[in-house]
């Protein structure tokens, strides 16, 4: 236990309402069922403190741990990230577990060229995960609590469908800003070739955080697509996430567009001999419907077309 640990939960058992604890920045106070079965006082101010202690060890941990991943040291360290998950067998709600489900997430969809292997990743997890893990406050049909590999496969839905959705209203409100400083950057940019000064571009902050989400969006479109390929996401649900293919074929999304074309291209030929083939046309028509749109640019329309005979 470290010093500072020491000196913090020294003071922190002489507070007598948990309400006084400041917590440290971008941490939030844990939810109140996480201490349900700590006396009130400052024994429970003790366990507040340590929870938000030992969140921080394992987020600095697992992200040393995913930053040293590598194919050739894949099981040395993916043991390791497992071992951290695997500190959810003490819990009741499998929060460390989530915890690292996220910064996984996190990771692959900064490194969309390693996607792959941050599926593997998954799929290690899922299959080696202690089934003493458990969350009570997800049970099946008959009461019990989920545990295990189903536990960690449900916790990954949920983060594929958070990120996914999140990922569409990211994507356009951060596209709707930066089109509003459009004039400034597209100026920036003139201003800078007029005077051939060599120097980089500074462009608006709603320009760069355009960029960002669309790279995130289009890296997590192609994890989502290797977790389909280990067979970690089912035929329905990757169905679920070609349907945002745009109905509106006179104005649809360029993010979107390129988002499913990225989709498809990773897992088309998969979805085409499956149960779901009957549904691939239909999605093929919609795509060569929106390659005719004329407010669709002709490197979408490439792509659009591609992306239904591949």
């Amino acid at each position: 236990m470290t010093p500072g640990l020491m000196s913090a939960l020294a003071t922190a058992c002489i507070i007598t309402d948990i309400n006084q604890i400041q917590y440290p920045e971008n941490i939030k106070s844990p939810r109140i069922e996480l201490n349900m079965n700590v006396k009130e006082g400052r024994f429970r101010s003790v366990h507040v403190l340590w929870l938000c202690y030992s969140a921080k060890v394992v987020e600095r941990k697992v992200k040393g741990l995913l930053n040293k991943l590598t194919m050739e040291r894949f099981d040395s360290i993916s043991d390791q990230i497992i071992d951290w998950a695997n500190k959810s067998e003490k819990e009741k709600d499998g929060r460390t577990l989530i915890q690292v489900i996220r910064l996984v997430f996190e990771k692959a969809t900064d490194e969309a060229a390693w996607s792959e292997m941050y599926a593997r990743l998954c799929r290690k997890m899922m299959e080696q995960i202690s089934p003493a893990v458990m969350d009570e406050g997800i049970r099946n049909t008959e009461g019990q609590p989920i545990t295990g590999g189903l536990l960690f496969r449900k916790y990954l839905l949920n983060r594929c469908q958070e990120d996914f959705e999140r990922g569409w209203t990211d994507q356009a409100k951060t596209a709707a800003a930066a089109a509003e400083k459009a004039q400034d950057d597209e100026a920036a940019k003139k201003s800078n070739e007029t005077t051939q000064g060599g120097e980089e571009v500074s462009f608006s902050d709603e320009c760069y955080a355009a960029q960002k989400s669309k790279r995130r969006g289009h890296s997590l479109v192609r994890f989502i697509g290797e977790l389909f390929k280990l067979q970690m996401l089912t035929e329905r649900i990757m169905g679920e996430r070609i349907k945002k293919l745009p109905s509106n074929v006179d104005n649809p999304g360029e993010e979107e567009i390129e988002s499913i074309c990225k989709l498809l291209t990773t897992v088309g030929q998969l979805l085409d001999i499956s149960k779901a083939h009957s549904h691939m046309d239909i999605y093929f028509k919609r795509m060569r419907d929106l390659s005719e749109s004329p407010n669709i640019d002709s490197r979408m329309k490439y792509m659009l077309l591609w992306s239904a005979i591949s």
